[in-house]
Formats: C-alpha cells, sequence, structure tokens
C-alpha cells in the first residue's frame, strides 16, 4: 500500500516548479507578515522543496527546513543558501530539543497530517519563550455541507490529502499548544482545475472522478488560506 509521501516523491518536480514561480510573491507575503531582527533561527516544517525556509532565508540568521520525502530534499538542497539546512525528519517528532528555535513555521502541510495536533505541540515544544509560530494553511469552509463537498474533491484528487481544519479548529489547536495570536489574514482564489489536478499527479480514474466532483459543485475549485502568527508563552 503507497504512503501519502509516495505522492510527493512522485510529484518533486511538479512542487518545485511551482514553488519556483511563486517564490517571489512568498518571500514578500512573508516579509510583510512575520517582524523580523535578522538574528532568527528558524525552522520550516514540512519544507518540501524549501518553499517557505528559501522566502525566509535572507530575512534570519539561519533556517532548517525539515521533510520525511528524500525526493523533496534533494530539490531543496538544490536551491539551498548559504544560511540554509536539510534535514530528513518527521513534523510529529521534530529532531531538536526544546526552545531550540526563535521561529517556527509550516506552509500548506497541515491538511497533509493525520494528526495535525501533533506537529502544532512539536512547532510549540521547539519554539522558545516568546518566540514566535507561523502557519500558513488551505481552510475547510465553515459551512459543513461545503466543507464536505471540498474533503470528497481533495480526496479523490491527492492521496495524500488528509483533512482541511477551518479556522476555529486551527485556533483550537493553537490554544491547546499555547500559542497566543499576534496577527492573522485570509487569502481566497479561484484554481484552475487541469493545472491543480496535474499538480497532484492525478490521473485515470482517479482525474475523472475529481473532474465530476468539480463540475458538480464549483465551490471545490475555491481555495481560502489562513496566515496566522502566534507566540509561545
Amino acid at each position: 500500500m503507497s504512503s501519502p509521501t509516495d505522492r510527493f516523491a512522485r510529484t518533486a518536480e511538479r512542487v518545485a516548479a511551482r514553488q519556483d514561480a511563486r517564490a517571489a510573491r512568498l518571500a514578500e507575503q512573508v516579509r510583510a507578515f512575520v517582524d523580523l531582527r535578522g538574528d532568527e533561527r528558524a525552522v520550516d516544517v514540512g519544507t518540501g522543496a524549501g518553499a517557505l525556509a528559501l522566502a525566509l532565508a535572507p530575512l534570519v540568521r539561519e533556517v532548517v527546513g525539515v521533510d520525511p520525502v528524500p525526493e523533496l530534499l534533494e530539490l531543496a538542497r538544490a536551491r539551498a543558501l548559504p544560511n540554509t539546512e536539510f534535514v530528513e525528519g518527521d513534523g510529529t517528532a521534530l529532531p531538536f530539543p526544546d526552545g531550540r528555535f526563535d521561529l517556527v513555521g509550516t506552509h500548506r502541510t497541515l491538511h497533509h497530517v493525520s494528526e495535525p495536533e501533533r506537529v502544532v505541540s512539536e512547532m510549540a515544544r521547539v519554539t522558545r519563550p516568546h518566540g514566535c509560530v507561523l502557519v500558513v494553511d488551505q481552510l475547510a469552509p465553515d459551512d459543513d455541507a461545503e466543507a464536505a463537498a471540498l474533503h470528497e474533491f481533495e480526496t479523490a484528487r491527492d492521496p495524500s490529502h488528509a483533512r482541511l481544519l477551518a479556522d476555529a479548529e486551527l485556533r483550537r489547536l493553537f490554544q491547546a499548544s499555547g500559542l497566543a495570536p499576534l496577527r492573522d489574514r485570509r487569502e481566497k482564489a479561484r484554481r484552475e482545475l487541469s493545472a491543480y489536478l496535474d499538480l497532484a499527479g492525478c490521473e485515470g480514474d482517479r482525474r475523472a472522478g475529481a473532474e465530476e466532483l468539480a463540475a458538480a459543485d464549483a465551490r471545490v475549485l475555491v481555495e481560502r488560506v489562513g496566515w496566522y502568527l502566534l507566540a509561545r508563552s
């Protein structure tokens, strides 16, 4: 049986190409959203091909990217900057001591994790007291029926998909891990179906099923993304 990471191994080059196309925009978003002095130690949990780590690198002293997929890490290392390091690891059991980092971030990762509360807890653990945590992730709609339709579509499209969390659910996870909100914002955009299916390597019967679901309910092509900056107590 394939694991969720198998999808990312198969589509690593596509993930990296999309990352490269969006790198400048992500760097500007991070710069505008996160107040940084420039001397921070940072870690990017679920770094993939290094998107968030590379956006942070010009703004901090050093940044480590952690991911369980060797194929993605190879691409991240090919893009490495002098103050970046990329290591293999699991976000539910980070290979770092308590309070190691000033800033701990994750970018579009939690909805691929079956137990996101463990990742958030680990992120809080490795953040120093009064340090910051940055979470960026796709959000579930507040409407239950719309959320169910989106979950069915995402599951058909991508075998690595676990579950989208709504804003209120994420906030409860943050609170349970001792993280206090500093600021947040929302993005909303409409996806192009074919490119979105291609990104996940969605083909054959799986692709046909996802296309049918999108035709039945166009709301599944609306992407909502939440940005959260939090302080560890």
